[in-house]
This record gives structure tokens, sequence and C-alpha cells, in this order.
């Protein structure tokens, strides 16, 4: 017999000696005791299954050798007072383990947090990415999850169906900052897929999108990874992205549009800027081009998107040739107009440019 099992035979034959003294204080104090007990067991990784098991096993000991019983002919009495010991038993149990997993989560995501820092500690991370199989050293990337309103049951379902699908040392999956990250190992494939497949059942279509960062080696590696994944749920913002997994590979050029911002302000203003002149605005105008250019220049499905006419739509094309001077069925003129209405989106023009 192990330790632990004859520690766990000694605790339940004195919870049940406890039990059968009648005063309402012992009951209380079998109850605390079948509670404690029950959290031990837990804490010794003994099972539930184990820990009734011998409680009841006891519990026959005791009848058959009469010593259970309160009173002559009460075994009423004994039944009540055991089913109290196992509901405390049980509380005890999973009380410890509700516990230990909100440890075990609270700790999962301080390392996460330390691990996508700009300037994380190797040293104070070696010890615990042992832990969860990441290899500071190794190439990762970074998944970020716009999924609000996701509820922590979720989460803890989509990192249990990702390390069955991808192994546990591969997935590290944590919510930050009302989002949800996932850590993986590079080159693994399939993640950010089995990741919608997984999201989609506890949110509504259209409620969460997914943005990929690339893959990068070391410590360093993950920080960058994940600002190129949030880079990419911000540009879906303002570009009207709706896709539900975007590839921060896939949209390298706006952050290079971004970085000179008077170039593409001077740019837009230029060649929309006549558009304010229109009769209620640029943003009709606007609206149509970008939806073109989304539907690869298909008027008719350009103007179903809009819920307009394929007339209105010819209408206001025309009107931004007359107005700009650049038409968008120009081969020569299409690139313009295209970058500077994805300028537009980029900088909030005509909104929040003065």
């Amino acid at each position: 017999m192990t330790e632990e099992s004859t520690w766990l035979a000694g605790a339940c034959a004195a919870l049940l000696d406890d039990a059968a003294t009648p005063q309402a204080s012992a009951d209380r104090r079998a109850a605390v005791a079948a509670t404690a007990l029950g959290a031990r067991a837990a804490a010794a990784s003994i099972t539930i299954a184990t820990a009734l098991d011998t409680l009841l096993a006891v519990a026959e000991q005791r009848w058959a050798a009469g010593g259970l019983t309160s009173a002559p002919g009460e075994p009423g009495a004994l039944l009540s007072r055991l089913r109290t010991a196992v509901a405390g038993v049980l509380d005890g149990y999973h009380g410890s383990a509700r516990d230990e997993a909100d440890l075990r989560e609270t700790e999962r995501a301080a390392f996460v947090d330390d691990l996508l820092a700009t300037h994380p500690d190797p040293g104070s991370l070696a010890a615990r990415a042992q832990r969860y199989g990441i290899r500071l050293s190794g190439q990762h990337m970074v998944i970020v999850a716009r999924a609000p309103g996701l509820p922590p049951s979720a989460v803890h379902a989509v990192d249990d169906a990702l390390a069955a699908r991808f192994g546990a040392a591969n997935i590290l999956t944590s919510s930050r900052d009302g989002q949800l990250i996932c850590v993986c190992a590079g080159g693994l494939r399939g993640v950010p897929a089995e990741l919608a497949r997984h999201l989609h059942p506890h949110l509504p279509a259209g409620a969460w999108q997914i943005a990929v960062g690339r893959t990068h080696p070391g410590l360093a590696g993950l920080a960058t990874s994940l600002d190129e994944a949030r880079n990419a749920l911000y540009l879906a913002d303002r570009l009207g992205f709706t896709t539900p997994v975007l590839h921060a590979a896939d949209l390298l050029v706006f952050p290079v549009l971004l970085r000179d911002r008077d170039a593409i302000t001077d740019l837009v203003a230029t060649v929309l800027g006549p558009l304010t002149a229109a009769r209620g605005g640029a943003q009709p105008y606007l609206d149509t081009l970008a939806v073109l250019f989304d539907n690869e220049g298909n008027h008719t499905a350009t103007a179903r998107q809009l819920h307009i006419s394929v007339r209105a739509v010819t209408y206001r094309l025309d009107r931004v040739h007359a107005l700009t001077g650049y038409h968008p069925g120009e081969p020569t003129q299409r690139f313009t107009l295209h970058t500077a209405v994805l300028g537009a989106r980029l900088i909030g023009w005509p909104q929040d440019v003065g």
C-alpha cells in the first residue's frame, strides 16, 4: 500500500469516526474535515473515484463491525452523515481542482505576457519555457484572434483542441488584452484555419477575425510577430477588410504607405481632393471606388454590394473622372487611383484630415 493510500484510508476512518458523533458541532467539524480531505486528495493527484471508493469501503467495514450506527435501529442517520461526508469530499476536491486550474491559467497568462514583451528577460523565462514546451531559440509565429465576448470556458476549449491537434509542445494559447493569443512553432501549417474552426461555434459569423504574424526566430521575433498580427487587425479596421483570416505577409505594402505619411497625404489630396466639391461630398465616390476595386472592376458586383443600380455606378465613376481627371477603367490611371483610395482609408480622409 502506498503512502497516499495509507493516508487516505486513515483519513476516511477518522472522518467517519467523527461523523458518528451525534452533536451538531461534530457534524460541522466532520463537514470541514471532509472538505479538507477532498482538497488534499486532489493536491496529491488521487482521483476522485479512488477517494470516494476508499471512503465507502471504510464505511462498509464500519457498518459490518457495527461501529457506525449513531443509535440502535437508526441506519438513516448513518446514511445522512455519509452523504454529508461524500458531499464535503466532492466540494473539497473540485474546489481544489478549480483553484489549481485558476492558478495555472494565471501563471500561463503571466508567462505569455513576459514571453511577448518588447524586451523579454531570457534568464527568467528559460525555466518557465520548458514547462510549456517553448524553445526560446526556435522560430515561432504569433496568431491574434479578435473575439470579443469569448468566455473563459471557450478559451480553454480552443486551447485543448489546438493542443490535441498539433501537440501541446507546439501550441501556447492564452487570453490577453481582450484578444486570444496563440504562439505556435514556426512552420506549423493549418493552425489559423483550425483556430477559426473552433472559434466559429462560440461566436457568430463576422464577430471574430484572425491575424497571423510572420515567423521570426528567437525571443525578439515573438514580439515582432505579435506586432505584425495586431497591425494587421488595425489595418483591417481602417481598410474595411472583413476576411476572417488575415496574413501580415499579405499586407506589407500598407506599412510602406504609412511610413511616409506626408507623401500619402499629398497623394490623397492631389488625386481625390476635387471630390470634396461634389454634391454630397467625397464619401459616396470613395465607397464606390473602394468596392469597385474589391470586386476587380466588376460594375454589376459593385452595384449589388452598394445596393444601387449599375447605371448609378457608371454615373459615379464618370463624375470621378470629370472631377479628378482619373478613371479606374484606364490602366495607366487605375493604380494611382487605387493607391489614393487605400491611402484615404488609412489616414481617415477626409474625416480625420483637416
